[in-house]
């Protein structure tokens, strides 16, 4: 069963959120040859202040 975590900054509207996760699906269900049904998509939504590359704030 893949799990497909997703990490973003909040402020996507839920039917952005949907359709991203559609796609997702979708997309994994092919590639894997895995059924839809199997494959979860888990939003991580964390706020932008705690993001940083290279030591630096995004």
């Amino acid at each position: 069963m893949p799990l497909i975590l997703v990490s973003m900054y909040p402020g996507r509207t839920k039917e952005q959120k949907d359709e991203f996760a559609k796609a997702i699906t979708a997309a994994a269900a092919q590639i894997l040859k895995a059924k839809p049904e199997h494959i979860i998509v888990v939003y991580d939504e964390k706020p932008k202040e705690n993001w940083f590359q290279s030591g630096r704030p995004l």
